[in-house]
């Protein structure tokens, strides 16, 4: 069988081989297979649910064990076995989404799963899910969330006018569950291409950890308790923008930029920069072109930012088969557009003080910051070797994160200093 394109979590892993039956993949009916390391051969039996599977057949490559702390208990699963990523599955039992296998490779990775009945849901199913609170938070990407959040919050507070602080407290909680549920949605599609990045397999899915069809009711969920919660609570204006961003980044993005074109990032980026408008939205009830310069700072920030990543991680998007532009372009396109970026972004981030909307302090930073943000950026284009771009390209993402946040964070600060002094009579 040849290898085609996936497409989400719920797509038929690649494998050399036959099938006769694959059911849909729920939290319950996953394969095991036993540690037999000779590839091709069926599994027998192991207990009075597990049912015969045979690995994809012409391929060497030995199965890596398990090393989760949250790998299930030797009472679960006898001695001896180890965890493969898929296999081709008979009498009922499924193989677990996520592993990929190509010509005259096998791709192995350490995914959690389970055995069920043919007939899943009587009281013979063996359910050996182990899901935590943890593992639920790691789905809506924190890290991603914590800025998507202060920069929400930044939008509120530097709009004009006053906000009622329970009204802003729910409209940075809104904000803040939608971003997770379209990180949750994102890795529900993304299942497939998470497994093969070396920065992405141990997420929840891949791992085995949650099913696929759980992670999209959770994003569901959460995106319509967001979206509804802001509208009605706050604004309705807000909260169609909150829904338009979770949409845009998990259809828009995830289901056709991110795998169709090495401009997914330039485009997608417009997801990450709606949350200062949301904020704004949420404030005032309008959207102002104060609130469209702050979106633009970091629809201009995303591309090199993004790109920096890429260049140091290519061999990762490669292997996942994501157009990435290092990938696509090459290099040295790469770094050309990058610098491009950055040259029009720069100016871009002193519009807020040009503009009247922050004050001097901020309009000195964003100046300085900017400039160090082109010599970082000239410096990953004027690379000559390979182990000096790969640097460069480091320096530069590392940087970019301290830009963004430096940027609204002084932002912040002198908004909330000069309405603290205004409220006491002194400006």
């Amino acid at each position: 069988m040849k290898p085609v394109q996936t497409h989400g979590a719920r797509a038929q892993p690649r494998w050399n081989g036959s099938c006769r039956r694959r059911l849909r993949s729920t939290s319950g009916n996953s394969c095991r297979a036993s540690s037999n390391r000779a590839m091709g051969r069926s599994r027998e039996k192991t207990s009075p649910f597990f049912t015969k599977c045979a690995m994809g057949g012409r391929h060497s490559v030995p199965p890596v064990a398990g090393s989760r702390k949250n790998r299930p208990s030797n009472r679960a699963f006898p001695a001896g076995t180890e965890w493969f990523p898929g296999g081709h599955c008979y009498d009922g039992a499924v193989c677990a989404v996520g592993a990929r296998v190509r010509t005259g490779e096998l791709e192995v990775f350490e995914v959690k799963m389970s055995l069920v009945e043919k007939n899943a849901g009587t009281d013979d199913a063996l359910a050996l899910s182990e899901a935590t609170a943890r593992d639920y938070l790691v789905l809506l990407k924190p890290r991603v969330m914590s800025l998507v959040v202060f920069t929400g919050l930044v939008g509120l507070v530097v709009a004009p006018g006053h906000m009622n602080p329970v009204l802003a407290a729910i409209s940075i909680l809104c904000i803040a569950v939608g971003a997770g549920a379209s990180g949750a949605l994102n890795m529900w599609y993304d299942a497939d291409i998470d497994a093969v990045m070396k920065r992405t397999r141990n997420r929840p899915i891949p791992a085995g950890v949650i099913a696929p069809n759980q992670v999209l009711a959770f994003g569901l969920t959460l995106s319509a308790f967001s979206v509804i919660t802001l509208g009605l609570m706050v604004n309705w204006l807000a909260g169609a923008l909150l829904a338009f961003t979770i949409f845009f980044y998990a259809v828009i993005y995830t289901m056709w930029l991110k795998r169709s074109t090495p401009q997914n990032i330039v485009i997608g980026g417009a997801a990450g920069a709606f949350p200062p408008m949301i904020g704004w939205a949420a404030a005032t009830g309008e959207i102002t072109w104060d609130s469209l310069v702050l979106f633009m700072i970091i629809f201009l920030w995303t591309p090199p930012h993004f790109w920096a990543l890429s260049l140091f991680s290519s061999t990762d998007y490669e292997a996942a088969r994501i157009p990435m532009m290092p990938n696509v372009k090459g290099e040295l396109s790469t770094r050309r557009q990058a610098l491009f970026y950055s040259i029009i972004m720069a100016p871009v981030g002193v519009l807020p003080w040009v503009l009247g909307f922050a004050g001097p302090v901020y309009g000195a930073v964003s100046t300085l910051l900017g400039l160090a943000f082109l010599y970082y950026a000239w410096r990953l284009w004027a690379a000559g070797s390979q182990p000096a771009m790969l640097a460069a390209a480091r320096k530069l993402f590392r940087f970019s994160l301290l830009y963004l946040s430096g940027l609204f964070a002084v932002l912040l600060v002198e908004t909330l200093a000069v309405k603290a002094l205004a409220a006491f009579g002194v400006l």
